[in-house]
């Protein structure tokens, strides 16, 4: 793969890269829509990775273009600016923009993306593509920038260049998760700490279950959800949801007279209690007890949260009945995948079940595979 991708920057620029970058795609394992709100996530780094072999230039311009979608970039470093830029090469520019505004002396560059991660799946193809250019361009520029510091950077790309109200949570695992383990991040705090996570270990797998329904974070759900929670905060007089999470004050969220805003909030608090306890879990080697947590955030998410989707749910159900410890919905929601922690016996039965309960509905089956934690950003060339 690397090759080839060395082989396609020369035919496009006429020399060899300085190097190759790759940045993870991520699965969320629980805590969702907590990143926003201050609260605890829980992720681990996927195989699927974004690919970026690049050069540097000398006067200024970032030029880039993908294996897979169409439509080169090619602008100017110093005159960028936030507006309508939209497409993949929007969090290209994004990042050359944040990095620049840090005071990071991007040279410009020549780029080639490779991005193997499924886009709009809710396995964060985004955070995959800013984490890679921008650990390439920050080593072109001699740049040394912290982990943590690199992510909220390409952070700040995503929510201010792009307009994806997104959390942190995406940056941080494509940047910080290591192989084996799931990663607990304190999103106020910014600390972070490594849980060990080996299904195999205890003869269980964790299945990615892409239903093929695909989302847009850009768009209006995702950010309606983060307005709810800002009203519920004013209305209870708290700087963030995770302040009731910490006070394990649920009483207060349910004198909310709005019931949405109720229900959201509610959802919030409650997953975070639900993270610490899965963490708690995999401490112990308590699979069973992590599997329930999972369960609940499905269902709070379907409910409370209303994020999931028909697709989303029929593949919890179905893995469920197949015997599986826990399922629910990751990512965003709206569509893309769920996850489902099932005996690894059983990954052929369930796999099958799920596609004989989509046909049952006329839906295209789903694309099922075994998930291992995967290593955060890095050179490999």
């Amino acid at each position: 793969m690397t090759e080839a991708l060395v082989q396609r920057f020369a035919a496009a620029y006429g020399r060899a890269p300085t190097g190759v970058w790759r940045a993870p795609g991520r699965v969320n394992l629980i805590g969702e829509h907590t990143d926003y709100n201050d609260g605890f996530v829980l992720p681990i780094a996927i195989p699927d990775a974004v690919f970026v072999a690049a050069a540097p230039r000398d006067d200024g311009r970032v030029r880039a273009s993908s294996v897979q979608a169409e439509g080169d970039l090619d602008v100017v470093v110093a005159t960028l600016a936030p507006g309508p830029d939209r497409g993949w090469s929007a969090y290209v520019s994004g990042v050359a923009w944040a990095l620049a505004e840090a005071g990071v002396p991007v040279p410009g560059a020549d780029l080639v993306v490779d991005g193997r991660v499924p886009l709009g799946a809710g396995l964060s193809s985004s955070a995959a593509l800013e984490c890679a250019v921008g650990a390439a361009l920050a080593d072109l520029a001699g740049a040394a920038i912290e982990p943590m510091a690199l992510a909220r950077l390409a952070q700040h790309a995503e929510n201010d260049y792009v307009g994806a109200p997104t959390g942190l949570m995406d940056q941080v695992a494509a940047v910080l998760c290591s192989a084996g383990h799931a990663l607990l991040f304190d999103v106020r705090s910014l600390e972070t700490r490594e849980v060990p996570f080996r299904p195999a270990d205890a003869g269980l797998a964790l299945l990615v279950i892409d239903t093929g329904v695909r989302h847009e974070h850009a768009g209006g759900e995702y950010g309606d959800r983060r307005r709810s929670c800002e009203a519920a905060c004013r209305e209870l007089g708290v700087a963030s949801l995770r302040q009731l999470s910490d006070s394990g004050d649920l009483a207060r969220v349910e004198t909310l007279a709005d019931d949405v805003l109720r229900r959201r909030a509610r959802h919030v608090v409650t997953e975070n209690e639900r993270v610490l306890a899965a963490c708690g879990a995999l401490d112990a080697g308590d699979w069973k007890a992590f599997g329930a947590a999972m369960t609940a955030s499905h269902a709070s998410l379907r409910d409370d949260y209303e994020v999931s989707c028909a697709e989303l749910d029929v593949a919890v159900d179905a893995a469920l009945a197949q015997g599986a410890l826990g399922a629910r919905m990751t990512g965003g929601g709206f569509g893309g995948c769920a996850i489902a922690l099932v005996p690894a016996a059983t990954t052929d039965a369930v796999t099958a079940a799920l596609a004989a309960r989509y046909a049952e509905r006329g839906w295209s089956g789903p694309v099922v595979r075994v998930c291992e934690p995967s290593a955060g950003a890095q050179r490999v060339r």
